[in-house]
């Protein structure tokens, strides 16, 4: 077990990217409202985020939480990216989440485990050259998160939190 800090949640009730990159964002700002960034979120098994745009539907159940490591941000491009930017869910710092597709993982900030299956990477798409900045997409190549079914009931918080594999009980986080 190790300790990683949940830096940023976001949940989003609408889809603000639609369409081509290139003709810009359906109506809103670009980094979405403030009100996205939350402290704290209610994880649901099978569901996703309750009152996340992705929350019961069934087209995206094993893809409802995405899951982004902090030092992965292109930091260089935006100093200010976050979440708001990369439409992700999750943002840990400790931890390359990117590495562990196909593992179960664990995420505990004090509301209980969280229990995701990390099913495949998050690629990044061309909306990050215009929502982080040119040359976004390209940066996140690889390292664009990743998207996680929930496998139990729990709540995340922003802030300190124990992170494990399971079935690898000597498993350290590292960036």
């Amino acid at each position: 077990m190790a300790e990683v800090e949940i830096v940023q949640l976001l949940v989003s009730p609408v889809h603000r990217f639609s369409g081509r990159p290139g003709d810009g964002p359906s109506g809103g700002p670009l980094d979405g409202p403030g009100d996205e960034l939350v402290q704290s979120v209610r994880v649901r098994a099978g569901l996703g985020l309750v009152g996340d745009r992705y929350y019961g539907r069934p087209a995206h159940r094993n893809a409802s939480v995405t899951v982004m490591a902090a030092e992965s941000l292109p930091r260089d491009i935006a100093p200010g990216a976050d979440l708001r930017h990369t439409r992700r869910n999750i943002l840990l710092r400790g931890v390359d989440i990117d590495a562990l597709v196909g593992s179960t993982i664990v995420l505990d900030s004090g509301g209980g485990a969280v229990t995701l299956a990390v099913n495949r990477p998050a690629r990044p798409c061309a909306w990050l050259d215009v929502t982080v900045g040119p040359g976004a997409q390209r940066a996140l190549r690889g390292k664009g998160g990743v998207r996680c079914t929930p496998l139990s009931d729990g709540v995340l918080t922003v802030g300190r939190a124990t992170f494990r594999v399971l079935g690898d009980e000597t498993s350290t986080a590292s960036a």
